[in-house]
Formats: structure tokens, C-alpha cells, sequence
């Protein structure tokens, strides 16, 4: 089965609508599964620096790009610019040891992570005498776009993008850049919609992608390790989910995958289980009607599961993006 959905950026370029995510993936686990997610038809891969895993990526990708079995144009890859690189002296050497990592000349996508910056400290988070990360406060969104910018001129990278920024801070680049975003990469599913933020991106011509689109439940083992005890919704065990899953033959996951796409979103859900991989590309040969999609949004309940609660002290940046 091909992935014959594409998001067309207001560059012209095509994104694949689905990709795999690697957040959370061990370089053994992302190996693996990324062999297999190339042969399943995966042709879109979402990565960054702060998933610690672009040198295993690199490996599989100069693996198959040698072999022949795929060219670099099939290809589809993001990777973002790191919280402690919200610097505009970073932007430029930061991407090149993606590259370097990734094996590649360029990279499709090129996202700011995250709006806010932080300090690194013996290949970690800096942290103060209370536990709370040291933020950098010197964050200039419009410096680092004008840094991006001159990526795309340098041919590092073919679009550039945002991520978790909200729409003031989107706007703030729209008024001062040259090129303007192709793509901004959100939290969304089912509990998490954002309507007035993707309606902003629609009149703006960004293209949006949906992360965490089956509720990111790894979220929880983050915060336990910063003692942060929160409940999370299993958006799988949801009844209308379940309901619609079995009238069509497929998985809660596959309803919530397609439910994003039918919504004209991009969507790169992870998993390194092999079963539950293929089973995620495996929404192409069905459609949720208007009605179905009309009642899965009536579920949205601004529940977000990535509110960054597992960098403790993040949400004193001027800069955070969510209310708190």
C-alpha cells in the first residue's frame, strides 16, 4: 500500500500527509523499526537532536540509499532546531551536525523545536540548585528565522518551519520574515483540536502536522522521572472511537490516524512495534464519513498530554507557548 496523501507547502514542495515519529525511540528500537517502516512504505520520517537517535536514523538511511532501493527524492525528512540552539549563532553548525549525523546533504524540513531556549550542561539540561532548568531569556525568534532563512539559501534544507508556537508568536515571524513557514508541527488528536490556531495557519498558507495523534502516553514516564504524577486519557479506549474502529474493520489507531487525515493535517505517529507500525500506514483504504468526522470533533477537550511539565521550571520563559 502507497501513502498517496500529500501536504503541499506554499513553496510548492510535497510532504507526505503520513510519517513516523521517533521521540522516545532507543537507537537499537529505531533501527529496526525504521528498516521496516521504509519496506511497510514510510517514506516521511520525523526526527531531532533532543531524540538522541539521528545517528542511528543516518545509518538505516545510507543503508538503503546505497543499496539503491531508494533515492534521497523519495525521501521526506525533518529535523528541528534544539532548545539550547534557540540561539542565531547555533542555527547554521546545529543543522550541519544533523546532517552530519544523518548522513544526508539536506534535510526536506527544518523546524525551531520550540520557542523558549535553554542551557546545556555535560550534554544536558543546565539545571539551578532547585531542580528547575536555567532558561535563556535571550531567546529572538526574528534573529534565528533570519538564520533559518539563509539555511534554505545555503541548500541545508529545502523548507523551514515551527514548532509548538502559538499564534502570536507565528505572527511575530510572518511580519518580519522573508520566507514564510511552510509547516507548523502541534500537538493535535482527538482531546487536543486547536481549531482557532490551525483556522490562523489555513488563511496564513502553513500546513500543519499533528503530533502525538494517538495521545503520546510515554509523556507519563517523563514527568514521573521530574515526580510529576498526572493522569493521562487513553485515547484508544474512547467508545466512539471504538465504535467507528469496528464498523470499519480497523484499530482504534488507525480511526484516529485517518480522523487527522480526513481533516487535511499531516500526521506522524511512532511506534517501534512491528504489528502496530504497519497497522498505523495501513489508512488508505477507508474514509470517515462528514458525520463521523463531525463527531470526533465534538470530543475536543483542550486536554493537552506534551504541556512540557517534564522540563521543570520551563514555563517561567517569557517565551512559553501555552497558558499555564
Amino acid at each position: 500500500m502507497a501513502n498517496d496523501m500529500f501536504l503541499i507547502f506554499n513553496n510548492g514542495l510535497r510532504m507526505p500527509a503520513l510519517g513516523i515519529g521517533t521521540w522516545q525511540a532507543p537507537d537499537d528500537e529505531i533501527e529496526f523499526a525504521l528498516d521496516l517502516a521504509l519496506e511497510t512504505g514510510y517514506r516521511h520520517i520525523d526526527t531531532a537532536p533532543v531524540y538522541r537517535n539521528e545517528k542511528a536514523i543516518g545509518r538505516v538511511l545510507k543503508k538503503w540509499l546505497a543499496s539503491g532501493k531508494i533515492k534521497r527524492e523519495e525521501l521526506f525528512i525533518t529535523t528541528k532546531l534544539p532548545p539550547p540552539a534557540n540561539n542565531p549563532a547555533y542555527v547554521e553548525p546545529t543543522i550541519k551536525n544533523s546532517l552530519a549525523d544523518l548522513q544526508l546533504d539536506y534535510v526536506d524540513l527544518y523546524l525551531i523545536h520550540v520557542p523558549f531556549g535553554l542551557f546545556m550542561e555535560n550534554d544536558d539540561f543546565k539545571r539551578d540548585a532547585n531542580g528547575l532548568l536555567e532558561i535563556d531569556t535571550s531567546t529572538d525568534h526574528i534573529a534565528i528565522w533570519k538564520k533559518m532563512e539563509h539555511l534554505v539559501a545555503l541548500g541545508l534544507t529545502k523548507s523551514i518551519g515551527l514548532s509548538n508556537f502559538n499564534q502570536e508568536q507565528i505572527q511575530r515571524i510572518l511580519n518580519n520574515c522573508t520566507i514564510r513557514p511552510a509547516n507548523l508541527q502541534i500537538e493535535h488528536h482527538i482531546y487536543l483540536q486547536q481549531p482557532n490556531l490551525i483556522k490562523f495557519c489555513e488563511t496564513q498558507g502553513i500546513t500543519v502536522t499533528a503530533y502525538a495523534p494517538l495521545g503520546s502516553r510515554g509523556v507519563a514516564s517523563l514527568n514521573k522521572m521530574v515526580g510529576v504524577e498526572r493522569d493521562l486519557p487513553d485515547l484508544m479506549d474512547v467508545p466512539l472511537v471504538k465504535e467507528i474502529a469496528k464498523n470499519y474493520g480497523k484499530t482504534p489507531a488507525q480511526v484516529l490516524i485517518r480522523w487527522i487525515l480526513d481533516c487535511g493535517l499531516a500526521t506522524i505517529p511512532k511506534s517501534t512495534n512491528p504489528e502496530r507500525l504497519r497497522q498505523n500506514f495501513n489508512v488508505f483504504d477507508f474514509t470517515l464519513t462528514e458525520e463521523e468526522i463531525k463527531k470526533l470533533k465534538s470530543l475536543d477537550a483542550n486536554i493537552r498530554i506534551c504541556d512540557f511539565k517534564f522540563f521543570p521550571g520551563v514555563e517561567r520563559h517569557p517565551e512559553f507557548p501555552f497558558d499555564v
